[in-house]
């Protein structure tokens, strides 16, 4: 079984770019193959990771879901094959393979209904692919929510990410106490403060990530050239390797000893 990641963080602390560079520092370390899952729907980690997206698991669960309201002349699923099958057909479809890593995007589910069947579809699929992998890294929603529904496996480390506010660290705090309401039990949760001024956190985000209870794992300094490569549109793994952001993650990774 994989060694599984969950990377979490309210919106705008820089998780998805972090998550990506983390990925990609992995490779570079010789910790691969990765199963990288981007869970949230409002993230892009592909175009941090460089790699086009064709189609989400999302739409392959809509298209499922829709089908069972279609007359026969119009189901996408074939006579006589069951939902069982095309949805693995599809789902391998989905997944995007690269040299190090392969990238499954979950997708937003837009369509009403249950999806209870179909998310157990998903599981099932998604359980078929871990074994492939030494690691799984998840981008996840705040909320956590394909791992507090069951859909991914175990986790077994929690990367809380956080800028150096208050309110984002309190917002990490949140999380991980959602993680222990859930039952989760990781082996390792900590927290990376991404995007401090010159590496570095002041008394009062301290404070805060003692009163939190939290462990910290890493600041991970703020880098112009990271922001420049996003406004370029220019995948943001490929900066230099002497980037102090890639310097700080590779840091990290020995840390957690992965």
């Amino acid at each position: 079984m994989a060694h599984i990641i969950a990377i979490a963080g309210k919106g705008g602390v820089g998780k998805t770019t972090l998550g990506g560079m983390l990925i990609q520092s992995m490779c570079e370390m010789g910790k691969h193959p990765i199963l990288a899952v981007d869970a949230d729907a409002n993230s892009n980690l592909n175009e941090v990771l460089g790699v086009e997206v064709e189609m989400t698991l999302g739409d392959v669960r809509e298209e499922i879901a829709r089908d069972e309201n279609r007359v026969a002349s119009e189901k996408k699923i074939p006579a006589g094959m069951a939902k069982a099958d095309y949805a693995e057909i599809m789902f391998q479809r989905c997944l995007i393979e690269d040299d190090d890593f392969d990238l499954l995007v979950m997708g937003r589910t837009q369509g009403k209904g249950c999806y209870c069947y179909v998310n157990g579809l998903l599981q099932s699929q998604l359980q078929k692919l871990v074994p492939n992998y030494k690691y799984m890294v998840v981008d996840n929603e705040a909320g956590m929510e394909h791992i507090s529904r069951g859909i991914l496996p175990k986790v077994d480390t929690i990367i809380l990410v956080s800028d150096c506010s208050r309110r984002g660290v309190q917002a990490a705090g949140r999380i991980a106490e959602l993680v222990d309401e859930c039952n989760m039990t990781p082996k390792t949760m900590g927290l990376i403060v991404n995007r401090a001024p010159n590496g570095e956190l002041n008394e009062g985000t301290r404070d805060e990530i003692e009163k939190q209870g939290l462990m910290l794992l890493g600041v991970v300094p703020h880098d112009d050239l990271v922001y420049q490569y996003d406004c370029d549109g220019r995948p943001t793994v490929t900066i230099p390797a002497d980037s102090p952001v890639k310097q700080a993650l590779k840091s990290i990774i020995q840390k957690l000893e992965l």
